[in-house]
Parts: C-alpha cells; sequence; structure tokens
C-alpha cells in the first residue's frame, strides 16, 4: 500500500471508534492522505464497528456496497425509553420488568424476524424539508417520518442479564437498530432502548479484518512521510 495507490483507488475496512461520527473517519483518512473519499454507510457516534471507506476510483463502488446486508451485535436495555432510542438523550419513561420471562423475551424476536415495517428515530440524518431530523428533533419540533420496509434475516438472543438483552442480527440496508430496539420493546408490553451496538459485518467484509482508526492512522502518517523523502 502507497499513497498513489490510495490516492488512485483503495478500500479501507475501519472499526470506527465510539464518539466519532462517520465524517469524522473520513475526514482524519482524507486529511492524511489528500484522497477523492467516501463511505458505504453511516454509524451512529455511540456505536462502534466496521466502516467501509472507499478512496479514488473505488468510491464508484459505494452505491453497490451500501446495497449489502449488514450484522451487528448489543444490547437492548428493557423497561424503559429515551427520546432517541439509545443513550443520546435522558430516559423519559420506566416500566416493571419483573413479570417479564425468558420465553417473552424469544417471542419478542420472532415477531421482529422477517419483513417488518420500521420507522426511523427521529434523532437521525434523515432530511426533514432540507434539515436533518436530529436537528428538528434536539430544537424540540414535532415531525413525523415515514414508515420504511426492511427484513431482519436472523434476530438472534444470545444472553439474557436483565434488564439487558444481548443481541446479533442480520437484515437489509438502511434498517435501524435502535428503532428494532424500541420495536422490541413495544413487543414486549412496554418500552425499551439501545444500550450499545457493534457493525460486525458488512456484506462479505468482516469487523475482525479492519483496521484499528489509531494503527490506520499511524500507518498511513508513515507513508507520507516516506514518500515526502523518496
Amino acid at each position: 500500500m502507497t499513497l498513489d495507490e490510495i490516492r488512485a483507488g483503495y478500500l479501507f475496512l475501519v472499526n470506527k471508534p465510539q464518539d466519532w461520527s462517520s465524517f469524522d473517519v473520513v475526514k482524519k483518512i482524507r486529511g492524511v492522505t489528500g484522497a477523492k473519499i467516501g463511505h458505504g454507510g453511516t454509524l451512529d457516534p455511540l456505536a462502534i464497528g466496521l466502516m467501509l471507506v472507499a478512496t479514488g476510483s473505488f468510491t464508484k463502488k459505494l452505491t453497490s456496497l451500501q446495497e449489502l446486508s449488514k450484522e451487528y451485535t448489543g444490547a437492548i436495555y428493557i423497561g424503559a425509553t429515551r427520546p432517541s432510542y439509545d443513550k443520546e438523550t435522558e430516559i423519559d419513561q420506566t416500566w416493571d420488568i419483573s413479570a417479564i420471562t425468558e420465553k417473552d423475551i424469544l417471542n419478542a424476536a420472532i415477531t421482529l424476524t422477517g419483513v417488518i415495517q420500521q420507522t426511523p428515530p427521529v434523532y437521525s440524518a434523515i432530511k426533514v424539508n432540507g434539515t436533518r431530523s436530529y436537528e428538528l428533533a434536539r430544537k424540540g419540533i414535532a415531525q413525523e417520518l415515514k414508515v420504511r420496509t426492511q427484513e431482519i434475516f436472523e434476530f438472534e438472543i444470545e444472553k439474557i442479564e436483565l434488564p439487558l438483552v444481548y443481541f446479533r442480527v442480520h437484515c437489509s440496508k438502511g434498517t435501524y437498530i435502535r428503532s428494532l430496539a424500541n420495536d422490541f420493546g413495544k413487543a414486549l408490553g412496554m418500552g425499551a432502548y439501545l444500550e450499545q451496538l457493534t457493525r460486525t459485518r458488512i456484506g462479505e467484509y468482516s469487523l475482525g479484518d479492519a483496521w484499528d482508526m489509531d494503527a490506520l492512522m499511524s500507518e498511513l502518517r508513515e507513508l507520507k512521510v516516506s514518500q515526502r523523502t523518496l
């Protein structure tokens, strides 16, 4: 890998750190390489995991990369809701979960497997009349986002340690796991929100093959210094 190769066309598998936006990842790589760059699917700042970052001629592949299915692991907190469906906002309502059983939880996952109708979170990057939905939500402006048809290929419950339920989901592109967590709570007759999330796979690309962001930036800086000394 050389800077010239990166600028001509390259695909990076990156493990996005928590509290970084997807744009932060793109900006960092662009800043060192000077390459034309884009990514194949946004991750929320609170989520971690796999991002596909393309440079140069490989950016033409981003449309097809965005169509690939996704796999996630994470945890859902049962018995409370937050307006953002994750920990970005404060808890606004709570429920007693003492009657919830393992069977209830497994059945809730079954009801949300297959083709489902999903409403995106109001705290999302979807544009409403030209303005990001999350910008309106943070100002307290009411809005209604269109319901979308998504497909959940697999919804596996990996571990139950109430109030947390650990899961693995394989889903179609464009699925909001925060909304899935909210709908999971509704399926149990109460509230729930997304406690943590890791994207582990995009199509055939695996998080296990991804660069740690610090290691990648160190490698790119070394390439830049090497090129200057040639």
